[in-house]
């Protein structure tokens, strides 16, 4: 096994990892980064697919995101918006179609009424809890103790408004049932965004595009570190660690550094044997952070059909098998690309069947929003991040009920060398790229200052 030393040694080459490192690097701290898939950028990943390029994992930025778009400037990339001229289509719970205009979904007087004074409720609260210690509010534990589906009904008798605003954080965020994580986790995830306003408005928060993907921020970050920092296809077996440094295995090589980030998210952190044992707070609140499981959807068609029709490409079906769809056609190309999302039972469903009838299903429920032309699709791809060994669901981690409040203190606290870094655990830009830029620096910041 080949044995090498370092200042730090970090874990996982995603946005969070190679943030880190890059700032370390700039400090003048010598790194090396240990990967365990054969590509950088975790869930962010840019592939193609029978000639086809298509944002496998995490892509949009939204314009509060600003240390992902300082990231983006200083590596001289290019972004683009996303398609959203012409009407949305909205699908009610019992088929019937509409196309409209606006923000607010084209539902009756009483529920559009309800469904704002909801949206306002959870705006008041994400403001006065914030994203940075949520548990700390004196109404934490009993926000924390309710599922955020009764929670809504809590607030209100119209079913149909608290099914809307649910779909913003469970099926489009946090990809669980409603039922299975709290109403403080929801205004967690909130007011990470900045607001629940900007999580209902799909033009603020799928805003812009990494011309050439998202995945290329981190290949680049690794090409400025080079080779012999970002090792690839190593995943990490092991860490010893006492109050002096920690040394990390692989298969491979070990590496002795001073200090280790582990910066995977965390249904990934017992993957690894730690010498001695974590202690028994992280080896408790580590099993109650759980990944999601959504299904994105990707179909490529000869031209953007709906754009013909009047259509921007987005349609929201909150009891519908794909729950949100929008035009994701690349830059600078000819051909239209839809991006669809199934999310938490329906993703269980949809894996249970054979290929050839998942196929059928998942375009007949495109054709739902945009007619039978979105039957015939020139490339069609489902990116299943749940089945990934390095990943194990998407799109990122949440706390079961009663969680948050009992164990979030701590979930950023260091074990002697060794921190923890992912955008599971940021505050502001949790479960985004932009957490996982903003968690990684600040990670690096941390160290430096430990060893100024």
């Amino acid at each position: 096994m080949s044995e090498e030393t370092c200042d730090v040694v970090i874990i996982g080459a995603g946005p969070s990892g190679l943030s880190a490192a890059r700032r370390l690097r700039k400090a003048g701290r010598s790194v090396i980064v240990l990967e365990a898939r054969d590509r950088v950028g975790g869930r962010t990943w840019t592939d193609h697919i029978d000639g086809q390029m298509f944002e496998l994992g995490g892509q949009w930025i939204s314009p509060d995101q600003t240390a992902l778009l300082a990231l983006v400037d200083e590596l001289g990339k290019e972004t683009y918006p996303r398609y959203k001229d012409g009407d949305s289509v909205y699908i009610a719970p019992d088929g019937t179609r509409t196309v409209y205009s606006g923000e607010m979904f084209p539902v009756g007087e009483s529920t559009q009424a309800e469904m704002e004074r909801l949206i306002g409720l959870l705006d008041e609260l994400a403001a006065r809890i914030g994203p940075k210690a949520p548990w700390d509010a004196e109404d934490a534990a009993e926000l924390d103790s309710i599922s955020f589906h009764h929670w809504l009904r809590q607030q209100s008798e119209d079913e149909l408004a608290c099914e809307n605003i649910g779909l913003f954080i469970a099926g489009g965020m946090l990809t669980k049932p409603a039922t299975t994580f709290s109403a403080l986790q929801a205004i967690l995830m909130a007011a990470s965004a900045g607001s629940f306003t900007n999580l209902v408005d799909d033009h603020f928060i799928l805003d812009k595009r990494v011309v050439g993907g998202m995945q290329s921020v981190s290949v680049q970050m690794a090409e400025e570190l080079g080779a012999d920092t970002v090792r690839l296809q190593q995943p990490v077996r092991r860490i010893e660690w006492s109050e002096t440094g920690v040394r990390v295995s692989t298969d491979e090589l070990s590496v002795s550094a001073q200090s280790a980030i582990v910066a995977v998210p965390p249904n990934l952190y017992s993957r690894i044997s730690y010498t001695p044992p974590l202690p028994r707070l992280q080896q408790i609140f580590h099993q109650h952070q759980s990944m999601g499981l959504v299904i994105k959807v990707h179909a490529t068609y000869d031209t953007p059909f709906w754009r013909e029709d009047g259509l921007s490409g987005t349609g929201f079906g909150a009891s519908r098998l794909v729950q949100e769809v929008y035009d994701n056609t690349n830059h600078g190309e000819e051909q239209g690309t839809l991006v669809g999302f199934i999310s938490d039972v329906n993703a269980d469903a949809m894996w249970a069947l054979d290929e050839e009838t998942r196929r059928r299903q998942i375009l007949e429920a495109l054709a739902e929003f945009l007619g039978p032309k979105a039957l015939d699709p020139r490339v069609f791809y489902l990116s299943d991040f749940g089945a990934e060994e390095w990943t194990r669901g998407a799109y990122a981690t949440s706390y079961d009920l009663g969680g948050l409040h009992r164990w979030g203190q701590f979930q950023n606290d260091p074990v002697g060398p060794i921190h923890f870094a992912s955008s599971d655990i940021a505050a502001e830009g949790y479960q985004h790229v932009d957490g996982a830029v903003r968690i990684g620096t600040a990670t690096a910041e941390r160290i430096l200052g430990e060893k100024s």
